[in-house]
């Protein structure tokens, strides 16, 4: 069997699966995501997109160097000593991680572009469709799924329009680059499923953020060379949080999370950035929660609570005869 056989089986058998470690850490990148829109809102009016986010990679990066440095210094010390470690794979952890760079490159340059011109609630919302796409592509690749799963999903997807938009909706051209990046977003989750098996992920992340650092690097030059940008303390700390927090910590636990658990269930639970953001806007900015707001929060946490109530195996959505 090829490995990529081998993975898309390993991928199928944790259909409608995740553990309590892998639960907790997507929640952990939810909370902070969650947090993180204001920081992002702040730093679109400061400085142009490419060059916050270059920045907020090489700040995630360096976060996770010494973490990355000490890891590979202890394997190395345990294989000396003869002790027995983890299965892992340089090979995997570099290409995983350049793969998943590409992505969360064009995913989060997009995000950050229409967050200038876009509310946040309806950012969060479009950004999060991803609980839709993943489900998609998982049923591509594995050819399983799962009846609960898409009652789930159909759920949040309610829930998230109900928290997020408000109004009357039209449809503009950030939406669509919204819409793109959720996209992107999805493919970077299934990449990670995808190599989480053989990957170290803390390593596995650090490789990541260098690689979106390094393919901003010369736009943010250029972008530097013409127009510098207006710093003030806000927009230091903001970026600093979103490198340091939302991007360094954030997507390690991302990664980390993902190890033991069916992608879909980990976008579900990591879609809770919405319900976070607005909460947290309650209880920090003291918003009113409107009844259209608290019902999305309700259907969204029910959709969490159901898709991890315990069930039977999945089936293949297709079977083939022989």
């Amino acid at each position: 069997m090829s490995d990529t056989a081998k993975t898309l089986e390993q991928s199928g058998s944790m259909v409608g699966r995740i553990s309590l470690k892998s639960s907790l850490a997507c929640f952990l990148a939810a909370f902070i995501w969650g947090t993180a829109f204001v920081a992002q809102k702040v730093g679109a009016d400061a400085m142009a997109p490419i060059v916050f986010n270059t920045l907020r990679s090489i700040l995630a990066f360096f976060t996770l160097l010494p973490l990355t440095l000490y890891r590979g210094h202890r394997r190395r010390e345990d294989r000396k000593a003869g002790k027995v470690t983890a299965p892992y794979s340089k090979r995997d952890t570099v290409i995983g991680g350049i793969i998943s760079g590409l992505f969360l490159f064009l995913a989060s340059y997009l995000q950050q572009a229409s967050i200038a011109t876009v509310d946040i609630g309806k950012a969060g919302f479009l950004t999060a469709t991803y609980i839709v796409l993943v489900p998609l592509i998982n049923v591509v690749l594995t050819r399983r799924s799962s009846v609960k799963i898409w009652v789930s999903v159909a759920i949040a997807l309610a829930g998230l329009y109900f928290l997020s938009i408000s109004g009357t909706y039209r449809v503009e051209r950030a939406d669509v680059q919204l819409l793109v990046c959720a996209l992107f977003f999805s493919l970077q989750i299934m990449t990670i499923d995808h190599f989480s098996e053989k990957a170290d992920m803390i390593e596995f992340s650090c490789i990541q953020f260098l690689v979106v650092f390094l393919i901003g690097l010369v736009p943010t030059i250029r972008s530097l060379t013409n127009e510098m940008p207006a710093l003030s303390a806000g927009s230091v700390v903001s970026l600093l949080y979103a490198g340091v927090f939302s991007s360094g910590i954030a997507y390690t636990l991302q990664a980390v999370g993902q190890k033991d658990a069916d992608p879909t269930i980990a976008s579900l639970i990591l879609s809770l950035e919405s319900v976070i953001s607005a909460i947290s806007g309650f209880f920090l900015l003291h918003q009113v929660l409107t009844r259209r707001e608290v019902l999305g929060c309700v259907l969204m946490a029910a959709a969490i609570v159901l898709v991890q109530l315990p069930s039977g195996r999945a089936k293949p959505v297709e079977e083939t005869t022989n």
